[in-house]
């Protein structure tokens, strides 16, 4: 294959698209997360988170439509490759699953989770004010103030498992990828 040939070839764009994927997850949730939260004051992670996760979530959702797009399928047939390939009934369970699950759990963080906790955060904030002491302060709270960390809690726990379950996904879709260099 010639190199320019592989400029119009999916391969290059389906590995950087997943290398982009699993990148962001990884740093994101285990390293930019964990550090903000231990080095910034509260206010002003929930100010960073709150404009980090519309992008990040918007990557998990996306990434795999295009993994599903520029999927290569086998080098010699031309129908295994893209959405065609990715359909295909022997790549249901080691590229469409892995994939459909990581898009889906991100558009659910990204339209439902992330606008509900922002939701929440804003009720809590409301709240703070007119109790004069902060959510993340030692109990005891008032019952509006705990039913309002309830509720945070509840939905950032789903969004969490959501953000670990797209994680363990797209690895699984590459397990999956890894085959072809087998």
């Amino acid at each position: 294959m010639s190199d320019r040939s592989l400029l119009f070839s999916p391969a290059p764009y389906h590995i950087l698209s997943y290398g982009t994927l699993l990148g962001t997850q990884v740093f994101h949730t285990f390293i930019n997360a964990t550090t903000s939260l231990r080095v910034l004051e509260r206010p002003q992670f929930a100010i960073l988170q709150r404009n980090l996760f519309p992008w990040y979530f918007g990557i998990q959702t996306v990434m795999p439509v295009v993994l599903a797009v520029t999927y290569p399928g086998n080098r010699t047939l031309l129908a295994d490759r893209g959405l065609a390939g990715v359909l295909g009934a022997a790549n249901r369970w080691t590229v469409l699953a892995p994939l459909a699950t990581a898009c889906v759990t991100g558009l659910i963080n990204w339209t439902y989770l992330l606008p509900e906790t922002n939701k929440v955060v804003a009720r809590r904030s409301l709240q703070e004010k007119k109790d004069g002491k902060r959510s993340y302060d030692a109990p005891p709270h008032s019952e509006e103030m705990a039913a309002l960390n309830k509720k945070f809690g509840q939905v950032h726990g789903i969004s969490s498992l959501m953000n670990l379950v797209t994680i363990v996904s797209t690895v699984v879709y590459g397990f999956s990828l890894s085959a072809a260099f087998a």
